[in-house]
């Protein structure tokens, strides 16, 4: 498989284990082993994914030139993710706090700094796109002037919008227009799953569309085939913490998509690895290699 060119946020993320939501106040609390800061944010956690179910990654991304930025650098080192494209050209790197209680219900706080006001260099993206046969533009701002570019280029686009509740939504649309695979969570639309999907292929003609049900599982829409129908989640072990199962998901599909172009087959194994993923505490923890995705993958066929 060729490589696959990845633009999105990297932050430093801290989660809080918390008894239950809504938070009861108190002045002190000791949440034993309950308090963690990890490397995060959703550009990170799909080239750790990728990284380690076997894919070769390009990513590109912007972080601080602060302590957070040196341990953004030592985290890309120790897991093998090149970090010739990822720039320190801001003083302070994007950090998040996320609550978390023991049903996996979260609470997530992004604070992005200035990255939203920052301009990725037009000629390090050409470089890293050169030689990727697809890429994986996240929602942030700097990834913005790619789509168009890589449209250009004839190469696949898949992106991830997240929890959206407007399809004509101001800040997504250029990523919803261009998205030739669309992700996103049921959270917060505004209509029923199947109903939304219509109006996405009616408004912007996706070839793939996926969106995340949470427990329920999610719903696939393949273009081609006509398809729109529901893929149940499966359970593989506890849940922890349910932070970042929509980037294990997405990140999963774009894997196994890119190297059989199966939909159908990319989404069942992504569900494998996303519910696995869910059994850690961080976003960016959790993920598994291919060998033991489809070892899993095959053990839970059997089962049902």
């Amino acid at each position: 498989m060729k490589k696959i060119l990845i633009s999105g946020l990297i932050n430093i993320e801290t989660t809080l284990k918390i008894d239950s939501f809504p938070v009861e106040y108190f002045p002190v609390r000791y949440p034993f082993f309950g308090v963690n800061s990890t490397v995060s944010g959703v550009g990170y956690n799909v080239a750790k994914a990728l990284t380690t179910l076997g894919d070769t990654v390009n990513f590109l991304s912007i972080i601080g030139s602060d302590l957070a930025g040196r341990m953004v650098k030592e985290t890309l080192q120790k897991n093998n993710i090149k970090e010739n494209y990822v720039i320190q050209s801001i003083d302070h790197t994007a950090q998040s706090v996320i609550l978390f209680d023991r049903t996996g219900k979260r609470q997530i706080n992004v604070d992005l700094k200035n990255i939203q006001e920052q301009i990725y260099p037009e000629e390090l993206f050409l470089e890293a796109s050169r030689e990727c046969s697809m890429a994986v533009l996240c929602n942030i701002n700097f990834s913005r002037p790619f789509l168009k570019k890589i449209k250009e280029m004839n190469k696949l686009i898949a992106t991830d919008v997240h929890a959206i509740s407007n399809i004509y939504d101001e800040y997504n649309q250029d990523f919803m227009r261009y998205g030739d695979i669309l992700f996103m969570s049921d959270e917060l639309l505004p209509c029923h799953p199947v109903e939304w999907i219509k109006h996405l292929l009616n408004l912007y003609g996706n070839e793939i569309i996926v969106v995340g049900l949470g427990s329920e599982g999610s719903l696939l829409s393949v273009k081609r085939d006509n398809f729109i129908d529901k893929i149940p989640a499966v359970y593989t072990r506890n849940v922890v913490n349910t932070t970042g199962a929509g980037d294990a998901l997405f990140s999963s599909f774009v894997h196994f998509y890119n190297k059989t172009k199966n939909p159908y087959e990319a989404l069942e194994k992504a569900s494998v690895f996303a519910s696995y993923k869910i059994g850690e505490h961080g976003a960016a923890d959790g993920f598994l290699d291919e060998k033991t995705l489809e070892k899993l993958s095959i053990n839970y066929k059997k089962l049902n």
